[in-house]
């Protein structure tokens, strides 16, 4: 133990004594573990039900199981595991005073309210498949009430967008815990304990958004095999209300993921003063504190990112490797500057663990061009603006073709051409793209982001507003 102030903090060593004497208490429903494991055939012999001879009835009693004994292999393996081996182990350590600073909400959010609503939703569907294989041979009304009111249109549906909306962020902050000691050795403990059947933490806190992908899928296979009209029409509302929600939580999803790029993307950027900017820029030392009044890191803030990447950029006889970000008003020009201390430490770890993964994790929420700014912002990179945002009215893009590329020696390659309000040409980019299908995303997307900035600009004028705003083109 070491101590700050008049507390003592375990160290990694307390963490891995803990352990070695901690056991995991049983959770296991009998009921729900025995039926989880039944064809629908079983679950008929076990209840003394007669099983049907026409196919089209079995089918829909089919249906009708896979969404209960799914929701079993949910709710058991995966939803009690992340429970019971990882969050009630992380509070047995934090009350020995271990990992006390660790943030249990940041990591499984509302995971507690999703065990309880999912096991009240798997003892109303079971108590709902006996009563109507009791009364009748399918999925009467009492089925659909259920549907539609009291799981997965309701209170279960909010409990699993509040879960997967803070999912980007457990994953960022589970990233930022992998370099301590003790919480790895509370993970690989975890990680070791038979119920997690090999899984790993990251496989576990993806599985609600999964389950939440699903649930139209399953409503639909139910819904197919009704017999009237209304119960079709009831069950398809239901599958619809889910897919709703799921848009609904995308557009939240990506606007999160935006905001949080955004903000760590607004400390990494350096805009140098125009004297360093512009070497014909003369400014005597005792007036250069009265340019420094104007600032522009808030230039980015309350702005959509829509694409970046890492392109070639021809200057003079150099290749310069610039990091491009394509904003809904402008787009900025920059270059890396890697952080020397963490690519010196990387370099350290795989020397000492050379079997260590050190691959950046994928994260399914995020496009996949984001994962280099994710890695690079985790390494402390910064980006320098290498000249001034060019406002995407005032942009031209012209394509290079084939034949002059390979004249010129520049493959894959496009101008970017940054014009004044009197339409004089004061900067000219030649970038060149990894392939020439990248080359094309990278066209397309300024294209499509100039068009909807002129669109914009026709149906209602920007407005003038501190250092957000950008002068228009039709001035």
């Amino acid at each position: 133990m070491w101590t700050k102030g008049k507390l003592q903090i375990g160290t990694a060593s307390d963490v891995e004594k803990y352990l070695s004497t901690a056991q995991i208490q049983d959770w296991r429903n009998a009921d729900l573990q025995k039926y989880k494991d039944y064809c629908v055939a079983e679950f008929f012999r076990d209840q003394s039900f007669q099983v049907t001879s026409d196919p089209h009835i079995y089918k829909r009693q089919e249906a009708i199981w896979e969404l209960f004994t799914s929701e079993c292999v949910y709710f058991l393996d995966q939803l009690m595991v992340l429970k019971e081996v990882f969050l009630s182990t992380l509070r047995d350590l934090q009350a020995r005073n271990c990992l006390p600073d660790i943030d249990d909400w940041r990591l499984f959010a509302n995971l507690q309210e999703l065990c309880l609503v999912s096991f009240g939703f798997l003892n109303n569907l079971l108590r709902v498949i006996k009563d109507t294989l009791a009364i009748n041979d399918g999925g009467g009304p009492t089925l659909l009430e259920l549907l539609s009111k009291a799981s997965v249109s309701g209170k279960r549906c909010h409990c699993l967008q509040k879960y997967c909306l803070n999912y980007s962020t457990a994953l960022l902050y589970l990233d930022s815990l992998k370099p301590r000691e003790d919480f790895g050795s509370y993970v690989k403990w975890c990680e070791r304990n038979e119920q997690c059947r090999r899984l790993q933490l990251r496989d576990l806190l993806v599985a609600p958004l999964q389950r939440l992908t699903r649930y139209p899928l399953l409503l639909r296979n139910i819904a197919k095999r009704l017999e009237t009209e209304d119960e079709i029409r009831g069950l398809s509302s239901v599958a619809e209300q889910v897919d709703t929600a799921i848009c609904d939580l995308e557009g939240k999803v990506k606007w999160l993921d935006n905001y949080q790029k955004v903000k760590q993307l607004r400390d990494a950027l350096v805009w140098l003063p125009v004297w360093e900017r512009d070497k014909r820029a003369f400014i005597p030392e005792n007036l250069k504190h009265l340019l420094k009044a104007v600032t522009l890191e808030n230039l980015i803030s309350h702005r959509s990112l829509l694409h970046e990447g890492r392109l070639v950029l021809t200057e003079n006889t150099k290749l310069i490797d610039v990091y491009l970000f394509l904003f809904d008003e402008f787009l900025l020009i920059t270059k890396i500057k890697r952080n020397k201390r963490y690519i010196y430490s990387h370099v350290l770890s795989l020397i000492c663990f050379p079997q260590r993964s050190v691959g950046p994790e994928q994260n399914p929420l995020r496009l996949p061009q984001n994962q280099e700014l994710d890695q690079l912002l985790k390494e402390g990179s910064t980006f320098t603006v290498l000249d001034q945002p060019v406002s995407l009215d005032r942009l031209q893009l012209k394509n290079i073709d084939q034949l002059n590329a390979s004249t010129s020696g520049l493959p894959h390659s496009f101008i970017i051409m940054h014009q004044n309000r009197y339409q004089q040409c004061i900067g000219a980019f030649i970038l060149q793209a990894p392939s020439e299908t990248a080359k094309r995303a990278w066209m397309s997307k300024i294209e499509d982001a100039v068009s909807a900035l002129l669109k914009q600009d026709s149906q209602q004028q920007r407005h003038k507003s501190a250092s957000l705003w950008l002068e228009s083109s039709q001035i």
